[in-house]
C-alpha cells in the first residue's frame, strides 16, 4: 500500500516492525512490510527511527508541495544496477536512438488521448463532430512525429509542437464536460487558473515521485533526459519518461468531476493560484491511488517468447524504466511492450 499522511500534526513513529502514526490523540499501527512509499502531503512530525525502518523495508518516503511535486525524498542512498546505463543514456541522449525513444513515448501519449476522447465521445453522441474534429487533430500530429528522422536535437522543437498543437484541441474538449461551474478553456500549470487544472497538476506530481522512483531503482539518471533540456536541478528523464502514463492522471480526474464528486469548497481559491484543500487532496489521493493499484494485463518478453501477467498499474512504470535501462546496455526489448498493451491504459468496465 502507499501509505498517505495529510492531517497537519500527524506523527509518524516507529513501534518495532510497524508505524505508529499518531493522529488527534488516536493511533494506528500499520506493519512496514505492507507499505511500498509514504506520501507527506502536509506539517507532520516523523522520528529518524521511522525513517530507518522504511530504509530496511526499500521504502521511500516522499515529501509534497501544495502542488502534489515531490520536493524531497528518503530512500536508500545508492543507484540501482550498473553505470553502465547513465554513460550509455548520456551517448543516447543525443543519437537516432533517443529520437526513437521519444517519438515512441509521445506517439503513445497522443494515442492514448485518442482513445480516452473515443470513449467520452460515445457517452456524447450528440458532441460527434466535436470529438471527430480533436481526434483528426490529433491524427494529423501522430504522423507527423512518425515521420521525423534524426537526432533529437534536430527535431525537439518539430517534437515539441506536435505535443503542443495536440494538446490546446484535447484540453479544449475536455475543458467542456465538467459541470458548468468547473469548465475552462486551457491547460494551465503553475499557478492552475482553475480547479480541475490545480487537481490535475496534483496528480501529475504524484506520478512523478512514482516516475522518479522507477528511474532510480532501475539504475537510471532521472536529471539525464531526451527530449526535455538538461537545466540545472531539473528532472528531465522523468518529464520524459511519464508522458505515456499521463492519461491515468487525466482519467481519474476527468471521472472526478464529471462524476460531480468535487464541489467548490475542495479547493483554496485566492486572486493568484487555486490549490487543493484536505477534502479535495483525501479524494484525489484516494481515488488515483486505488486505480494505480488495479491489476492490469501486461506483455512480458523473455528472449523470443512473449508472456502475459497480471501486474498493478504504477508497477508497469517500474517495468518500463527496467526495459529503457536494459535497452540503454543493448539488450532485447526494445521500446517497452506496456506502451502497446491498451488494457493497461483503458478502464476496466465495473470502473
Amino acid at each position: 500500500m502507499q501509505l498517505v499522511i495529510n492531517t497537519f500534526g500527524t506523527s509518524l513513529r516507529r513501534q518495532g516492525k510497524v508505524f505508529r502514526i499518531l493522529c488527534n490523540s488516536e493511533h494506528t499501527d500499520i506493519a512496514a512490510a505492507k507499505v511500498d512509499s509514504i506520501l507527506i502531503t502536509t506539517g507532520a512530525h516523523f522520528s529518524t527511527d521511522a525513517l530507518e525502518l522504511a530504509y530496511e523495508h526499500n521504502i521511500d518516503v516522499v515529501l509534497l508541495n501544495k502542488y502534489g511535486e515531490p520536493y524531497g525524498r528518503f530512500w536508500l542512498p545508492r543507484m540501482g544496477s550498473t553505470a553502465a546505463i547513465r554513460r550509455n543514456q548520456l551517448e543516447c541522449a543525443t543519437s537516432e536512438a533517443g529520437l526513437e525513444i521519444v517519438r515512441e513515448w509521445t506517439v503513445t501519449k497522443l494515442k492514448n488521448q485518442q482513445t480516452f476522447l473515443r470513449e467520452l465521445g460515445k457517452r456524447r453522441p450528440k458532441r460527434k463532430n466535436d470529438f471527430d474534429k480533436v481526434f483528426k487533430r490529433l491524427d494529423t500530429q501522430i504522423k507527423k512525429l512518425t515521420e521525423l528522422t534524426g537526432s533529437i536535437e534536430e527535431q525537439r522543437q518539430a517534437i515539441l509542437g506536435a505535443e503542443g498543437s495536440a494538446g490546446v484541441g484535447y484540453w479544449q474538449i475536455i475543458g467542456t464536460l465538467p459541470p458548468k461551474n468547473f469548465q475552462f478553456t486551457k491547460r494551465s500549470k503553475h499557478p492552475a487558473e482553475d480547479p480541475f487544472n490545480a487537481m490535475l497538476n496534483y496528480a501529475y506530481g504524484v506520478l512523478y515521485s512514482q516516475v522518479e522512483r522507477a528511474c532510480i531503482i532501475a539504475g537510471l539518471d532521472p536529471f539525464v533526459g531526451f527530449l526535455h533540456t538538461d537545466n540545472y536541478n531539473k528532472y528531465s528523464l522523468v518529464y520524459d519518461l511519464i508522458e505515456p502514463f499521463r492519461i491515468w492522471a487525466d482519467r481519474t480526474v476527468t471521472k472526478l468531476f464529471t462524476g460531480r464528486r468535487c464541489k467548490e469548497e475542495m479547493f483554496d481559491i485566492t486572486k493568484h493560484e487555486i490549490n487543493l484543500a484536505k477534502k479535495a487532496k483525501e479524494l484525489l489521493l484516494t481515488e488515483f491511488n486505488a486505480y494505480l493499484d488495479d491489476r492490469v494485463r501486461y506483455n512480458v518478453k523473455t528472449g523470443t517468447k512473449q508472456k502475459t501477467r497480471q501486474i498493478k498499474r504504477r508497477d508497469c512504470i517500474q517495468a518500463e524504466a527496467h526495459t529503457l535501462a536494459n535497452r540503454l546496455l543493448g539488450k532485447e526489448g526494445g521500446i517497452p511492450d506496456v506502451l502497446e498493451s491498451k488494457e493497461v491504459f483503458t478502464e476496466n468496465d465495473n470502473a
